[in-house]
């Protein structure tokens, strides 16, 4: 028995609403569950964004300018009326609010994230996304203080160790959002309810992080 074109389209139509369905239930759970803020982003496909800009910096890896923001606390039915206003949106999570980011190179990231579980030091989610950049989720301030914190660890400059800190006024995409086009962004450490929504203070993990990127680096 074949497939009539009617029936492709219905079936087509339903895998839309349910990718919408799902796409809106996890906006939900970093509004509500998580309290974190959420933005609808562009998307890019080969290149090019979806704002429309020809020289665009950040291909499919910043706001929709016209897009509001879900706030933390919102429920699915609020989410769904807002993300449904804007199809195919990605996820962005902006920095600064509920956490601040430490951001290192994955391969580093991983290895540091080992050491820290087999420490059994407090930990927030950690991302990765497709261009190989590891986000370890800490306590909002951190980005501001992450100089001086490793000059007093003994690094002088962080950007010899390929380790920055995100904070107010950056934006990062959330699993499972395509980002620039290149792939998903992924979990490493989903958020947990004992931690996403008290991440840890940078201090904790900045020591481990800045070793393990030391030794990553020197390898390289």
């Amino acid at each position: 028995m074949g497939f009539t074109i009617g029936g492709i389209r219905e079936i087509r139509s339903g895998a839309r609403r349910r990718g919408r369905a799902a796409e809106c239930t996890t906006v939900a759970e970093f509004t509500g569950l998580w309290g974190w803020d959420v933005v609808p982003g562009a998307r890019a496909a080969a290149g090019v964004c979806s704002c429309g800009r020809p020289e665009c910096p950040e291909p499919g890896a910043h706001p929709l300018e016209f897009a509001p923001e879900v706030p933390a606390g919102a429920t699915l039915d609020e989410v769904t009326k807002a993300w449904t206003e804007f199809p195919g949106a990605s996820v962005l999570l902006p920095v600064g609010r509920a956490f601040d980011v430490v951001e290192v190179c994955e391969q580093a990231g991983r290895r540091a994230l080992a050491r820290l579980e087999r420490m059994g030091l407090p930990l927030g989610p950690v991302a990765v996304t497709p261009e190989g950049r590891a986000h370890f989720f800490v306590a909002a301030g951190a980005a501001a203080e992450l100089p001086r914190l490793l000059y007093r660890m003994g690094w002088d400059d962080p950007r010899a160790l390929d380790l920055r800190g995100l904070g107010p006024g950056t934006f990062i995409t959330a699993p499972p959002s395509d980002r620039g086009g290149l792939g998903p962004v992924r979990w490493l450490r989903p958020p947990a309810l004992d931690r996403a929504t008290r991440p840890p203070a940078a201090r904790l993990l900045l020591g481990t992080l800045a070793y393990v990127a030391h030794r990553s680096r020197a390898r390289d």
